[in-house]
């Protein structure tokens, strides 16, 4: 399906460099519109962008970017690891899902190990060595919430503020860079625990896609995808009543465990994103692996608000759309629901990462693709 329209945006040139030859235009993981802002971000920083609504005055063409804002998580959270001086040589929190409610930004980092790519032009014996290295980034193991204040339709983040007579604080799962509550408690999983030792693009454990609902906060899982069955993980999380600059998982549902499973037929896909719409789940979907697709928005009924853990086979899912991919470029991997003045949004807003040259525009803008939904 070829997309309703697009839009522009347009990064600060200044902010827009993340070593390395790389920009924050090359590679968005995650969006999120609030108000007239809308809030993304680069996989491989430790920062969120946010930009803003410009009016373009001609229907069906939008621009994001007055006032380019980053914010750097390291001024609202303690990060496992420490940022360096060197853009270069950040560990990278790797955030892939974004969703916001009542009064807090909530952000999730991919949770996964990574495996080093291969140099072919150093040999094959370099180049095997090079394939058996695995590793973690710490900050990668981040869940965490940030209160938003507003101010005439445009949002910010603060490490504290007041709401209505509450003190509101920036708050994370407890955890280390070796893991958190969250890792800890599924190495006991008959389904997941085997997979938490194998990188994200090995069909390991890797979270690509956050909703918060209430209480309730859904996890999308890129990988494992279970003999072509993706996984929705549900939590809840409470304050620790000795650090409010601490979250812990509570127990859920029937089990009385702290964490719910929801299984979903996808084809063999794994989740890229989740959105909520009324009482609906909206996710994308993509390949697991590295390849370039297929890429398909699929609609949960009632996925928002499960009686219980799930298992949901393909009849009982909704096939919204088919986006499009490219061959080693434009991976769809954020969405969000989108309207051009903040109001009910009819239409998905996504980004990509491995951006496309044709979606350069200027040396620091890029386009984003609007989806109207059916």
């Amino acid at each position: 399906m070829n997309p309703t329209s697009t839009v522009d945006l347009e990064f600060d040139p200044d902010r827009d460099d993340l070593g390395k030859g790389k920009k924050l235009r090359d590679g968005l993981s995650v969006a999120l519109q609030i108000g007239n802002t809308l809030w993304v971000a680069n996989d491989e920083s430790i920062s969120l962008e946010r930009l803003t609504l410009m009016s373009e005055g001609n229907a069906g063409h939008y621009r994001h970017g007055r006032h380019h804002q980053q914010f750097s998580l390291d001024d609202y959270l303690r990060l496992p690891e420490a940022p360096s001086d060197d853009p270069a040589d950040i560990a990278e929190v790797d955030v892939e899902g974004l969703d916001y409610e009542d009064g807090y930004l909530w952000l999730v980092g991919s949770h996964s190990l990574k495996r080093k790519k291969p140099t072919l032009t150093d040999g094959t014996k370099e180049a095997q060595k090079q394939l058996s290295k695995v590793s973690a980034d710490g900050n990668r193991y981040l869940l965490a919430r940030i209160p938003v204040v507003e101010e005439d339709g445009t949002t910010s983040l603060a490490k504290k503020t007041t709401l209505g007579g509450k003190t509101r604080s920036a708050a994370q799962l407890h955890g280390s860079a070796q893991g958190n509550e969250l890792t800890e408690a599924l190495s006991g999983d008959k389904h997941l625990a085997p997979f938490l030792a194998i990188p994200g693009k090995d069909n390991g454990l890797d979270i690509e896609g956050l909703a918060v609902v209430g209480e309730r906060l859904f996890l999308g899982l890129r990988g494992p995808v279970l003999r072509g069955w993706a996984v929705i993980l549900e939590v809840a999380l409470v304050v620790d009543k000795e650090q409010v600059s601490m979250l812990h998982l509570k127990p859920i549902g029937s089990k009385q465990r702290v964490y719910r499973k929801h299984f979903l037929e996808l084809g063999g896909l794994g989740i890229r994103d989740l959105c909520v719409q009324g009482e609906d789940m909206l996710m994308l979907a993509g390949p697991t692996m590295d390849l370039d697709g297929p890429v398909t928005v699929f609609r949960w009924r009632g996925g928002a608000a499960p009686k219980d853990e799930s298992v949901v086979p393909a009849a009982e899912l909704e096939r919204v759309l088919d986006v499009p991919y490219g061959q080693g470029v434009d991976h769809a991997e954020g969405m969000t629901l989108f309207s051009p003045d903040g109001s009910s949004a009819r239409s998905l807003l996504v980004v990509y990462d491995a951006t496309s040259k044709a979606r350069e525009l200027g040396i620091s803008s890029m386009l984003a693709d609007v989806f109207r939904l059916p």
